[in-house]
């Protein structure tokens, strides 16, 4: 892991692959997040950004999900080197 600080996973770019540290999105969705595997110390990865910025796509345990910014912004993580 880098010594980089923790950012919203709206702050990263295409490319780069982020270890969740925090999820402080509320209720249902939470739930279903957790579910879909954005759990605290998961690694995912930014695929690609819409052509307008939002949704972005997200690869989290082989499966590709599009969150919104409004989202993203409650998602906590850290920048992961790539191995």
């Amino acid at each position: 892991m880098t010594s980089s600080s923790m950012h919203a996973l709206s702050h990263y770019k295409t490319g780069q692959y982020i270890r969740i540290v925090r999820i402080d999105v509320p209720g249902v969705l939470r739930r279903r997040l957790l579910d879909l595997g954005f759990v605290p110390g998961a690694v995912i990865e930014v695929l690609q950004k819409s052509p307008l910025g939002d949704p972005v796509a997200y690869r989290v345990n082989q499966t590709t999900i599009a969150l919104r910014k409004e989202e993203s912004d409650l998602i906590y993580g850290e920048q992961e080197e790539v191995h």
